[in-house]
């Protein structure tokens, strides 16, 4: 459902459905007060982008802002770096349907992790 929400698209980079795409959790599922698992606890995101997101070297701030951690943006190691770089500072994909963004209390949550995990661009 979250995948189709967003059109077969990665939330980040708007690539489609024939590249892999999978739904990243905001909140782990086994947290069960807000884990549960509906379609404002998902973001759909290419293998690459749910890797980095799992890695928390990509965090969601709840305006939907994208950040990449400082480790990642220090790094200089090719094209597929330069590629998750390059979404610094951009805002994520809206699904089709306003009730379907990703909640923001969920993502404060996540961000709150990210910001502990990883020194994010000033």
């Amino acid at each position: 459902m979250v995948i189709d929400a967003y059109r077969g698209r990665c939330a980040i980079s708007g690539f489609a459905r024939a590249n892999p795409i999978g739904c990243g959790h905001i909140v782990n599922d086994a947290d069960e007060q807000f884990g549960q698992p509906i379609v404002n606890n998902g973001i759909p995101l290419s293998k690459l982008h749910h890797a980095a997101f799992d890695a928390h070297l990509i965090g969601i701030d709840p305006d939907y802002q994208i950040h990449v951690s400082r480790k990642l943006l220090d790094m200089r190691d090719g094209p597929t770096l330069e590629a998750l770089r390059q979404f610094d500072g951009g805002k994520l994909i809206s699904p089709n349907r306003q009730n379907d963004q990703p909640d923001r209390d969920r993502l404060a949550m996540r961000f709150d992790i990210f910001k502990s995990a990883c020194l994010i661009k000033s």
